[in-house]
């Protein structure tokens, strides 16, 4: 971890996009860029299949890493926002009806509601608690004869908030799920027998420390999607029709293959350190965020507020208002400010603060899920955000709950 020493500033932006990388990514990049280069799979010169080789080693130690029987239903997408796409789209088909829950990303709820209001399909969504969790016991009074497909967030990427996939599939029966692992893959363990994973979807440059344009999609045996986009695959080319065995269905075009190189790294230098060191580390980390700011005046933390419960990822809001509802319960959305008629800070002026005056990258604002923060409370302003990675030091989140500190006396 000393890729640290040369850093000036606190990153803490790592539920946008991990920072810094393992060495290892950009050298295999590098590597991919200067010694390779070819096209994998359209051509038969020695390059090519280097490259090929290198992209199949990739595909290999994703599947090493969710427990994928065959590596060959992993499929390379550009982020995971395609890799759900490509479900939505691919999978379901008019009249159908879709549960997601109330914790959904924008890259779930556009495209559903997108083929909701054009009545192509029916949309449920599954409420949670104040604190991000999904109520799975309500379940499967939800699911309908035509329930086609379940959507859900394997954690926040506002608070963090972790739902239990065990239950909600044995709530949802043989209601096929779709996993979206944006937060998840990488630093949470994540088995798709274990679990019950009918497709997972995953992005490539948060916590599998890859570049960015990289991800992908699991598809369970059994399952059929059809493609977003049809072309050359290197394959079956004497024919006008798609290839429809995977990963060719879905992989049309020339991929990202010096990302894929790079998320190859990623993915194996996660297998080196370990899921569980990873996890350790990260948990750390956010317990010791959580208790130092969980009883400060002037802040309001929001999730579960448990390292068990949640990944490194903490969402709070400089003011005073106590949250309302009988059901609410004070613990579970951090500490509240008895001075509750004094007005707060801006979450932006807060946000600035911490970047001008200390040097803390954060994000501030609804990051890219309304819905979630309508069910914690803090919409329409959202809330800063705080999202550790592996790289992060608990002495940095000691400066942090400092700075934190000092920007909610102020």
């Amino acid at each position: 971890m000393g890729v640290r020493a040369m850093k000036q500033f606190i990153y803490l932006d790592n539920a946008a996009t991990s920072f810094p990388k393992p060495p290892q990514v950009t050298e295999a990049m590098i590597h991919y860029m200067s010694r390779v280069g070819a096209n994998p799979g359209r051509s038969g010169h020695q390059l090519s299949l280097e490259a090929a080789r290198i992209v199949q080693q990739t595909r290999e130690s994703l599947a090493t890493l969710f427990n994928i029987s065959d590596p060959a239903r992993v499929v390379f997408t550009l982020n995971v926002t395609e890799a759900l796409n490509t479900v939505i789209y691919g999978f379901l088909d008019p009249g159908d009806h879709v549960i997601m829950s109330a914790m959904e990303h924008n890259s779930v709820l556009r495209p559903l509601k997108h083929l909701e209001e054009h009545d192509i399909i029916a949309l449920t969504i599954a409420p949670c608690d104040r604190k991000g969790c999904l109520d799975t016991d309500a379940l499967p009074k939800l699911v309908q004869r035509n329930t086609k497909l379940m959507v859900l967030n394997h954690a926040s990427n506002v608070c963090g908030t972790i739902q239990d996939v065990g239950a909600v599939k044995a709530a949802i029966g043989n209601t096929p799920l779709l996993l979206d692992s944006a937060q998840t893959a990488g630093c949470y363990p994540i088995d798709v027998e274990a679990s019950g994973i009918d497709f997972l979807a995953f992005t490539g440059h948060k916590a599998l420390l890859g570049p960015q344009g990289t991800g992908g999609l699991y598809i369970r045996e059994g399952l059929n999607v059809r493609p977003l986009k049809r072309g050359g695959t290197g394959s079956m080319s004497d024919t006008a029709r798609q290839p429809d065995f995977l990963p060719d269905a879905l992989e049309s075009g020339t991929r990202n293959n010096v990302g894929i190189a790079g998320l190859g790294a990623g993915v194996d230098f996660i297998l080196q350190e370990g899921i569980d060191k990873i996890r350790s580390h990260e948990k750390a980390l956010t317990s010791t965020l959580i208790k130092a700011l969980h009883d400060v005046p002037g802040l309001t933390l929001y999730g579960p507020l448990s390292p068990e419960r949640q990944t490194a990822t903490i969402s709070l809001t400089f003011e005073s208002i106590l949250p309302t509802g009988s059901e609410h319960g004070f613990g579970g959305c951090g500490s509240i400010n008895l001075a509750w008629m004094e007005e707060g800070i801006p979450i932006n002026v807060a946000g600035d603060m911490l970047n001008r005056d200390y040097d803390i990258l954060v994000r501030v604002g609804l990051h890219c899920a309304p819905l979630a923060h309508k069910t914690l409370g803090t919409f329409p302003d959202g809330s800063v955000r705080i999202s550790m990675g592996y790289f992060n030091t608990l002495e940095e989140m000691e400066f942090t709950a400092e700075a934190l500190c000092k920007i909610a006396a102020s």
